[in-house]
């Protein structure tokens, strides 16, 4: 049965085209042509006033590069009539980075509007105006936001009811917990003379679960001590084990 509400990604972007590309296929394709979430690519210079469909211009107080323009970008939003709980988001490389924590709150909502930035950005005053919350998905710049609008939405589809097989597979997952994932492993039993860790075959679910824990933290300490240090309480065993038990080839 369709959700007689779905999740909706409203995408404001100069290049429409690019949507849904890879939202279009595997997981997130299929929950898209069963009606779990919808998608909507809206094209920014259809809000532009001139026989040009101009909009940007060049930044006040001199500098390289050009700024999208205050006016058609808020005819823009404004075109896309949005309810008022719908989130307005702006994928920026100055917004606050993105988190699981962030997409849990935004999966559970009704869907986000999402400016796609481009050139050297976007005039402060429609950000300001419009109320738009900036994101970013790394320190690094891109040539516009639409790829990471697509990581946003797909980090998004994925935690949807009835999009996974598994309800277990969006909770046992790295940052799910403040933690990054535990190794994971499948047959053969065997590879290159590396074989499975044999506690994972053991059948006793405690201590395959103690031993994904401890797995999680040591991982996290190692490449993550950003997260590391958030932990609020550390036991003495956490990232204490880099190595898996009785199997020295692992780790």
């Amino acid at each position: 049965m369709t959700n007689p509400s779905p999740w909706r990604a409203t995408v404001l972007t100069l290049f429409p085209e690019m949507f849904p590309g890879p939202l279009g296929v595997s997981l997130a394709g299929r929950a898209l042509a069963a009606g779990l979430w919808q998608l909507e690519a809206r094209d920014i210079r259809a809000s532009a006033t001139d026989r040009h469909r101009s909009v940007d211009d060049t930044p006040a107080g001199g500098g390289p590069g050009m700024v999208l323009r205050a006016d058609i970008l808020a005819a823009a939003i404004d075109a896309a009539q949005i309810s008022p709980e719908r989130p307005r988001l702006l994928m920026s490389p100055r917004g606050r980075p993105l988190t699981q924590a962030r997409v849990v709150e935004l999966a559970r909502g009704p869907g986000p509007l999402i400016v796609c930035g481009r050139f050297e950005g976007v005039d402060q005053r429609v950000i300001d105006g419009r109320g738009l919350e900036e994101v970013s998905i790394g320190d690094y710049v891109l040539s516009g936001g639409e790829i990471a609008a697509m990581a946003l939405i797909d980090s998004c589809v994925r935690l949807l009811p009835g999009v996974m097989g598994k309800e277990a597979s969006g909770t046992e997952e790295s940052f799910s917990d403040g933690l990054l994932e535990y190794p994971q492993y499948t047959r053969p039993q065997l590879f290159e003379g590396a074989p499975i860790p044999e506690i994972l075959t053991s059948g006793d679910h405690a201590k395959v679960a103690s031993w994904r824990r401890a797995e999680s933290e040591a991982l996290t300490a190692a490449r993550r001590p950003d997260l590391w240090a958030q932990i609020p309480s550390k036991a003495p065993n956490r990232a204490g084990r880099q190595k898996t038990p009785k199997n020295k080839t692992d780790g």
